[in-house]
């Protein structure tokens, strides 16, 4: 879970380094498949009994609404 984490925000920093539309849309749609990657897991954790649903609802929540701002973001840069 870590490492998604880390990868959904070193991908958005990577893409607005960038300089084409193309670039910056490329290394955000990685930073969503990253955020989809988490998501998995935390529904692994679930079904592990790692994680209780309270907690597994709110990050849930967090996670979708992260997911519909980046997806704006990526609409954006078309």
């Amino acid at each position: 879970m870590r490492r998604c984490s880390v990868s959904v925000r070193s991908n958005l920093a990577e893409g607005r380094s960038r300089n084409t539309a193309n670039e910056k849309r490329g290394f955000f749609e990685i930073a969503g498949s990253s955020l989809v990657e988490l998501d998995t897991q935390l529904e692994i954790s679930i079904r592990l009994k790692y994680l209780d649903w309270n907690k597994y609802g709110y990050l849930d929540e967090m996670i979708n609404k992260f997911f519909a701002k980046l997806t704006n973001l990526i609409l954006k840069t078309i």
